[in-house]
């Protein structure tokens, strides 16, 4: 038995990956800004499901709900950064304002739970920690330069912290996911108020231009994070969909056609002795 603390776990990918890690039997810290809405988690497993108001964007609420939940259940074996949201901008429209949440959410959050966990993973020389991003770090739509830049971020950090800690017995995983059926497109998004004409048709603001269907399935999207999470060695990063299977391949390469075209012209900067 595992003890795993999750943020968001009010709806979409969060909430399929508590309601699945508590059937498989192991313990849940379910954290949500309102505990209302876990609190059907916590009456259907009292005993290994705990529900912890947390606000990623507070640093009292953060060392708050990871004392909480290792004072319950002594231990924090898996930290998954979930709690987040989108942002749909062209990047001259972006508000100042706007784009500081977005990333007080989305990465400073983050940073402030890991943080917060791995001193006790440290002492005990286990855990993992999952950090959910997204394919949009890699396709980069019109539109969603920032949350691209937001999701990059955490990857660049995901993958030094990987380097730094697995020599305490730790691990990190990146999760990828393609387009899921959630609320993410509605509830969880959110979108400038400021609107340049001259980015109308690129963003699809004129034609009615559809986003692509939602194929991605919640709960199977939490059986392979955690099935990926159980294996002796998890993967540092997990695409979740095939569009993110899709668009992975396709942004890879885009990116080595470049590399290779321009492979003599890169060789020519080196020193000559």
């Amino acid at each position: 038995m595992t003890t795993w603390m999750i943020t968001g776990s009010s709806g979409g990918l969060g909430r399929a990956l508590a309601e699945h890690v508590l059937a498989a039997g192991h313990q849940v810290v379910a954290t949500a800004r309102d505990t209302a809405a876990v609190s059907d988690l916590t009456t259907a497993y009292p005993r290994t499901c705990l529900a912890v108001r947390l606000d990623v964007t507070d640093q009292e609420s953060i060392s708050s709900a990871v004392a909480e939940a290792e004072d319950r259940f002594g231990s924090i074996d898996v930290l998954v950064n979930n709690a987040g949201y989108g942002y749909t901008a062209a990047v001259e429209e972006g508000e100042d304002d706007a784009v500081a949440r977005l990333f007080a959410t989305n990465f400073f959050g983050p940073v402030a739970l890991i943080k917060a966990a791995l001193p006790g993973m440290r002492r005990r020389g286990t855990g993992l920690i999952i950090n959910v991003s997204s394919v949009g770090a890699r396709i980069t739509l019109p539109g969603g330069g920032y949350y691209s830049a937001v999701k990059a971020a955490l990857e660049g950090l995901s993958g030094s912290l990987d380097k730094e800690v697995e020599q305490f017995g730790l691990r990190v995983m990146v999760v990828e996911p393609g387009s899921f059926r959630t609320d993410f497109r509605g509830r969880s998004a959110d979108r400038s108020s400021t609107t340049i004409d001259a980015y109308d048709q690129v963003l699809g603001r004129t034609d009615g231009q559809a986003l692509g269907p939602q194929r991605g399935e919640p709960a199977k999207a939490a059986a392979a994070i955690l099935t990926a999470a159980q294996s002796a060695k998890p993967p540092r990063l997990l695409l979740l969909g095939t569009d993110a299977l899709s668009g992975f391949r396709a942004a890879a390469a885009e990116q080595a056609l470049d590399v290779e075209r321009f492979e003599p012209l890169t060789r020519s900067t080196d020193a000559d002795s």
